[in-house]
């Protein structure tokens, strides 16, 4: 039978209150869970016929799954300057780029390999980006408008530059491939996809171990607190200016790294990568996902690339091709099916895909 405490709440359920608060908690279970599982990926020769052209650890396979996690790393970078900070930037991609272009450029021009190159680009970019960060938040005194249209200026420039192909180093609208000589030979070669999925693995890990730790620390609850209110934070004594250009820095050093895996991934770094509306796609990436969470960049990124490749073979396929016109139109554009998608998971789940497992522990 139930009882009564003095304070009137019932014996039973105080007691199974206590037992949950001290219940030890595990928050690493789930992320070993899904690293184990993607540990495994590559061993398994599990054949999927609609959700992939052939088993899982072929080379195709592993190819669009190795994409997958770096444009989950990419939007988990950017997630820290919108979703954690509420720094709205469409200049995120210049990092990307840069990357991308500052790796091959170093190992074409300098002749080094790989991994010096790599730490150089790193290095030169994390400086440009304490620069421009300087430069791009100082008129967030007039809003965060003002931040959106610096970094809008310096990625349209970027952009510029790197289509105009000044004396022939990036390759104007055909990018520039990458150096197959300067790379080591695991990483060279259908054979190998296997090991260029774990590179991108472990850019994932990386991203996610910083990102997550970055925002559990007391620097993070800086960024959320100016993201909330960053005038409650200035009469607190904190400097929002200096806190605001380390997260960007951040971001950005992430963002670098990115692209370099991004450039072994693709075997190139590719002009598109340089573009405003490849940050846009991040923040569509971040927001499908869930921004500010801790797994919706992850999840947002992954989802998205899997549904632009697989929609887009899907458009060129004889199944589209036999259907009648009204429906074949649209199918055959990748990026129509993407918006209404869009457009169905932002009225379904407000909040992100991530929201979505909240509240169903809510509603239980």
């Amino acid at each position: 039978m139930t009882t009564t405490t003095a304070a009137g709440e019932p014996k039973t359920a105080r007691a199974a209150t206590a037992g949950r608060r001290a219940r030890p908690g595990r928050p690493w279970l789930i992320p070993a869970g899904v690293l184990i599982l993607l540990l495994t990926l590559p061993y398994s020769a599990l054949d999927v016929p609609v959700l992939l052209d052939g088993p899982v650890n072929s080379a195709g396979s592993l190819q669009l799954l190795a994409l997958c996690l770096v444009f989950a790393g990419l939007a988990l970078s950017y997630d820290l300057l919108f979703g954690r900070t509420g720094l709205l930037s469409f200049g995120h991609a210049l990092y990307i780029a840069g990357g991308a272009y500052g790796t091959q450029l170093a190992m074409t021009h300098l002749e080094v390999s790989l991994l010096p190159a790599a730490a150089l680009t790193l290095v030169v970019g994390t400086v440009a980006a304490c620069l421009l960060g300087a430069i791009s938040l100082r008129p967030l005194a007039l809003g965060g408008i003002g931040f959106a249209m610096v970094t809008l200026a310096f990625a349209q420039a970027g952009s510029i530059w790197v289509e105009r192909n000044p004396a022939g180093l990036t390759g104007g609208e055909e990018g520039l491939p990458l150096t197959a000589d300067s790379v080591p030979s695991f990483l060279v070669g259908i054979s190998n996809t296997v090991n260029v999925y774990w590179l991108a693995l472990g850019y994932l890990v990386v991203t996610a171990a910083v990102a997550w730790a970055a925002t559990a620390s007391p620097a993070g609850k800086v960024w959320q607190a100016i993201r909330d209110n960053e005038q409650r934070v200035s009469v607190l004594g904190r400097d929002p200016f200096r806190h605001k250009l380390g997260v960007f820095v951040l971001a950005s050093a992430l963002a670098l790294l990115g692209g370099i895996v991004h450039l072994v991934v693709t075997s190139g770094a590719t002009p598109a990568t340089s573009t405003a509306e490849f940050t846009l796609t991040l923040l569509v990436m971040v927001v499908l996902g869930g921004a500010g969470t801790r797994w919706g960049p992850i999840i947002g990124g992954v989802l998205f690339i899997y549904l632009d490749h697989r929609l887009t073979a899907l458009g060129v396929s004889d199944t589209v091709a036999d259907l009648p016109e009204p429906l074949a139109a649209p199918l055959s554009e990748p990026l129509v099916v993407l918006g209404v998608l869009f457009v169905i998971a932002v009225y379904a789940a407000p909040g992100g895909l991530a929201a979505l497992g909240r509240r169903a522990r809510r509603a239980r």
